[in-house]
């Protein structure tokens, strides 16, 4: 049993060698075909151009590259001319209305009085006595105040006042008369032969002088006036900056110089720019001045005798700040002094201010208020108007 076992064994052995020599023998044979190929593939004849027996020639084209044509230059665009973006002026009509409508809806001391006065039913002593300090606490002025008190008291006393319609037109005419609407309110802007009108603009800093010049542009521009402004304010930072930005917003030019330098010179330099232009007006706008300091007044009042070498001053407007009360009405009378002023530019005549200073700096300068001012805005200048101004204290 055991010898048959051995022999089996063995001859399993020697198939696995025979059957793993066959394996052998043909991996061989195949690697020997395929290398034979290969040597084939590499022997086959070739054309001249080295390309394989059979298959046509690559040609190379070997002209030469035609030169690139120059492209023609596109031309270049004009240069786009972009137009200063001038605001357009509001109608002078439309701000007059826009302005009495603000004034009527303020809450000013003289039209509180006014309004109080009419409210209550029987007139006595202490009515009358509330009533004029509240007039004189509107800077109406003493002397204003008493011509109103008494006028009043001697109509009502005749005509009486049960009928308020009669009473409100009664008021209206006092105010009136104490406004006085015989006044010349209007602008001396009229041309020296080739010289423009020339209007020298004045105030302490702080009420509004530039921005006034700048409106004051506006509303003649509107009015179809061309109009050059002058920096002549050298020594407030900025100021100048600040005119040369209303000059561009109205559409008009801004002579101006360097920080520190001669207001005259500026102003004279101006008019003279403004003379060559042959504009209609030269609106000036000189450094805020304190009433108190004698150096600074002289400096103005030389401003005024160097333009006069060259074109006769039209105007001098003196821009106040309405709420300023006693304080303004000094400066009135300082400013008044050393330039000679023609007209007033009250500002800030809104709410929060007392409309009698129109009549008290009227009084007390002997000139009339010309323009007035009711806000902030770029429109909020317009001509004063007499029957306007008190149509809207009685919220007419």
């Amino acid at each position: 049993m055991d010898q048959w076992i051995f022999w089996t064994v063995v001859a399993l052995v020697g198939l696995a060698i025979v059957a793993a020599s066959i394996v052998v023998a043909r991996d061989r044979r195949r690697q020997e075909l395929e290398r034979g190929r290969e040597e084939a593939e590499l022997e086959a004849p070739t054309d001249e151009e080295g390309a394989p027996a059979g298959e046509a020639p690559v040609i190379e084209d070997r002209r030469p590259e035609p030169a690139p044509v120059p492209e023609e230059p596109l031309p270049e665009p004009e240069p786009e001319v972009l137009e200063p973006a001038v605001e357009q002026p509001e109608a002078p009509r439309s701000r007059m209305a826009r302005l009495r409508r603000r004034l009527a809806s303020s809450n000013n001391a003289l039209a509180r009085a006014l309004a109080d006065l009419l409210s209550v039913d029987q007139l006595d002593e202490d009515t009358w006595d509330d009533f004029e300090a509240t007039l004189i606490a509107s800077d109406l002025g003493v002397g204003p105040t008493t011509e109103l008190t008494e006028a009043l008291r001697r109509d009502f006393a005749v005509d009486g006042v049960s009928d308020p319609a009669q009473a409100k037109g009664i008021l209206r005419d006092e105010l009136v008369r104490l406004v006085d609407p015989t006044l010349d309110r209007t602008l001396n802007l009229e041309k020296d032969g080739d010289n423009p009108a020339v209007v020298l603009v004045v105030g302490v800093n702080g009420t509004g002088k530039t921005t006034t010049v700048g409106k004051l542009a506006r509303v003649l521009v509107a009015e179809g006036k061309t109009v050059m402004l002058g920096a002549a304010d050298t020594f407030r930072a900025a100021a100048a900056e600040q005119l040369a930005t209303w000059g561009e917003r109205v559409g008009v030019e801004t002579v101006r110089s360097h920080e520190g330098a001669d207001p005259a010179s500026v102003a004279f330099d101006a008019v003279a720019k403004g003379a060559e232009a042959g504009v209609d007006v030269v609106i000036i706008d000189t450094a805020g001045r304190l009433h108190t300091k004698t150096g600074l007044m002289d400096e103005l009042g030389k401003v005024k005798r160097v333009v006069e070498k060259k074109a006769k001053v039209s105007e001098v407007l003196l821009v106040l700040d309405a709420t300023t009360g006693q304080n303004g009405m000094t400066q009135a009378r300082i400013f008044g002094e050393v330039v000679d002023v023609t007209g007033v530019v009250l500002t800030k005549l809104d709410g929060s201010a007392k409309g009698g200073i129109v009549v008290q700096v009227q009084r007390e300068l002997g000139v009339p208020v010309k323009l007035i001012g009711l806000g902030e805005g770029v429109d909020d200048l317009a001509p004063f108007d007499t029957h306007g101004f008190v149509a809207g204290i009685l919220g007419e």
